[in-house]
């Protein structure tokens, strides 16, 4: 039962702007502040027997860290961990770069599940990335770790999700098209090994910048998923629209996006939920400024008794 309830959490979880300086520090701490929505929605999700962070954090850009899945802010590991362009890398050894990005959220949804009960959430995230193998050749490899502060409820002694990625990135058309195909390993610290939390995931993430647009999608599928629920397949899409009509200043940029997924579960029983699928959607404005990336999004999913959740976030990438 235990299990089945943060998976549900987790199935109801996982993810910059501004206008001015004030007026996004003081969204982004009313929402901080007032968390009772999200906790609305994780403990429907409880009830549902589902567990609760995906990554996609903030909106998505085509050069994000390892494996970046949806722009929702707060979620999952490296898919929600982005590096914006911005941006300079640190040099690192043979050539490759080394970026590093923290965060911090209202709380941490993943693939449309809260995984932190609507608390506070800190995320951090490390990725080395490797030049490219030849001139000829843009392809690149890279691995990369992220973690988040993470709770179940129900004195489940979780208390952190800890991920390691690895992959290859290649990138055609002047960097316009890219493709990213990456492996995950989910870890859940405190969590006993008899719920089965951990496992693993690969995935390919295919992009193209058009300009007035960014869209990309991408599949995913883990051979025995959360709390031993089978095969496991995600699918989704997001589109990015950069707002550069918006001048108010060189170093603030803002953009829309919006992001449909869908999850398939082999044993959805274990994993807590009615159906062997569910979708998750979300809907929100990011921003860079002044070095940091703010987003305020919407997130839901098509679960009983989920609820909608605004989900504020701040990070810095260095």
């Amino acid at each position: 039962m235990r299990a089945c309830r943060r998976k549900q959490m987790k199935a109801t979880r996982r993810g910059g702007t501004t206008i001015a300086r004030p007026i996004v520090w003081a969204a982004a701490a009313a929402l901080f502040a007032t968390p009772g929505n999200a906790q609305t929605a994780d403990k429907a999700a409880m009830d549902r027997q589902a567990r609760a962070q995906w990554h996609d954090g903030t909106a998505t850009s085509m050069q994000q860290t390892a494996q970046a899945e949806t722009p929702t802010p707060g979620q999952g590991p490296v898919e929600a961990t982005p590096a914006p362009s911005a941006a300079t890398p640190w040099k690192g050894p043979f050539g490759g770069t080394w970026t590093a990005t923290f965060t911090i959220a209202n709380d941490y949804i993943y693939r449309g599940a809260s995984y932190n009960q609507g608390y506070l959430t800190y995320q951090a995230s490390a990725t080395y990335e490797t030049a490219q193998f030849s001139d000829k050749v843009p392809l690149t490899a890279y691995v990369g770790g992220w973690g988040s502060n993470v709770s179940f409820g129900n004195n489940d002694p979780t208390f952190a999700e800890i991920d390691v990625s690895a992959g290859f990135r290649l990138k055609a058309l002047n960097e316009k098209l890219t493709f990213d195909l990456g492996y995950i390993c989910y870890n859940f610290l405190g969590a006993p090994a008899s719920l089965s939390y951990n496992y693993n995931e690969i995935g390919l993430i295919v992009g193209y910048d058009f300009g007035v647009a960014q869209l990309s999608g991408s599949v995913r599928y883990s051979p025995n998923f959360f709390a031993n629920s089978g095969t496991a397949w995600y699918k989704w899409g997001q589109v990015v629209v950069p707002l550069s009509f918006i001048n108010l200043d060189k170093k603030v940029s803002f953009k829309l996006f919006g992001t449909l997924g869908n999850q398939y579960i082999q044993r959805f029983v274990n994993y807590g939920i009615s159906s062997d699928n569910y979708w998750d959607w979300q809907v929100g404005l990011g921003s860079s400024v002044w070095g940091f990336d703010v987003t305020l999004a919407y997130v839901d999913a098509n679960l009983p008794g989920n609820n909608g959740v605004l989900i504020a976030t701040l990070s810095k990438t260095f």
